[in-house]
């Protein structure tokens, strides 16, 4: 796993973030002045109890939610203070996404699917780079297929692909796995921690599994929209006794 040091900047880094949603009873509290840095070179796992704010914390990170107050900074941008205009061109050509469900353009082949994100960004296409992109993955000899000839597990591979083609600065995955069967979310887990290893990315991701949070590098902790502990270099039965705690 990655080397974890104080001195390593984040490439995203949240300080003070407050976000509420409104209710009919009023604003409804959901993230409480959070402050956290996500490692570059890093896997760091974000969990907690439903309604932590998990999902939240990642959408504000990723520039997909606006906080109220706080910064959310993705380099030297700002991303709480960026216009529409700035956020969409930071999320199509910095930041990458991968979701539970795998968003793959059913009419598109794999390989159309992982070079789309090149296309809107305007960038040339080049077929070796995509297609290195599915061999990351093991897929490179399905990249005529349609996502409905491929498994759940082949779709989730492809939606990675399709994100590290792109080469952003940091990758957000909400619950990659939460989809899958054990045998399928372990692959996606080994390919995401490859990424990390070999390839130098930077991931972020929220899971409710202790099994996907122990190859991650850090495991963060959220309750009532509070950071409440920390883990490092966690195993599935650390995160699993820390939730237990958390969750009492």
């Amino acid at each position: 796993m990655s080397l974890l040091t104080d001195i390593q900047l984040p490439a995203v880094n949240l300080v003070g973030v407050t976000k509420s949603y409104p209710s009919a009873a009023g604003p409804v509290p959901v993230l409480r002045e959070v402050s956290l840095g996500f490692p570059q070179r890093a896997l760091t796992a974000v969990m907690g109890p439903s309604g932590s704010g998990k999902t939240t914390l990642l959408n504000c990170a990723a520039g997909l939610d606006r906080p109220e107050s706080g910064k959310v900074l993705l380099g030297d941008t700002d991303l709480a203070a960026c216009d529409e205009r700035q956020l969409t061109e930071a999320r199509r050509s910095r930041i990458g996404f991968v979701f539970q469900q795998f968003n793959l353009l059913p009419m598109l082949t794999a390989f159309e699917n992982v070079a789309l994100p090149l296309r809107l960004q305007g960038r040339r296409v080049r077929r070796g780079d995509v297609v290195e992109a599915l061999r990351m993955v093991g897929l490179q000899d399905q990249a005529d297929r349609r996502p409905a000839q491929l498994s759940g597990g082949q779709q989730q591979r492809v939606a990675i692909a399709r994100t590290l083609a792109a080469e952003p600065e940091i990758i957000f995955a909400d619950e990659p796995t939460g989809s899958l069967d054990r045998r399928n979310g372990r692959q996606v887990m080994q390919l995401l921690r490859d990424a990390v290893d070999h390839e130098g990315r930077t991931i972020a991701m929220v899971t409710h599994d202790p099994a996907a949070a122990a190859c991650a590098d850090r495991v963060v902790f959220l309750s009532d929209g509070r950071i409440v502990g920390r883990l490092d270099h966690p195993t599935a039965e650390a995160v699993a006794h820390q939730l237990s705690v958390w969750e009492q």
